[in-house]
């Protein structure tokens, strides 16, 4: 977005308008949409094999991104795309940055939060997935013969 600031602002929706028509895509989907329920039948997974505490972690990571990535994507960035998506590209160089200047702050805004939120379950989920390890096991053992 950075660079995308940096450019010509007609340039800018023009660019914008084309990433958020490709992302709709057999690669992206899954990742995004099914990220939470992926957690969430981890989760179940865990707690039905007493794993609680993995559990818990998956289960907060799965609710996370469920609210802060995807109900948020849907709920703020996607209707910014649309209608960015409607806009016709201006002529008009002031109107073209004026355009650019509304969508990119608040868009770049909501997007630093869904990064953070995908940071936070990222981080529970590797916690959960550490405490799966056999609780008499150092991760590095200098002192294993083997």
């Amino acid at each position: 977005m950075w660079g995308l600031d940096a450019a010509n602002p007609a340039l800018a929706i023009g660019a914008m308008q084309a990433m958020n028509a490709s992302v709709r895509n057999m690669v992206f989907a899954p990742a995004f949409f099914g990220t939470p329920f992926i957690l969430f039948a981890t989760a179940l997974l865990a707690w039905f094999s007493r794993m609680k505490a993995a559990s818990l972690l998956f289960g907060i990571g799965g609710l996370i991104y469920l609210l802060g990535g995807m109900m948020l994507t849907m709920s703020v960035n996607v209707p910014m795309n649309e209608a960015l998506a409607a806009v016709a590209i201006p002529q008009d160089a002031a109107e073209a940055q004026r355009i650019w200047e509304n969508y990119s702050g608040p868009w770049q805004f909501w997007n630093t939060i869904r990064t953070i939120v995908s940071g936070v379950t990222l981080a529970l989920t590797g916690i959960a997935i550490f405490t799966l390890r056999p609780k008499d096991r150092m991760i590095l053992s200098f002192n294993d013969p083997k």
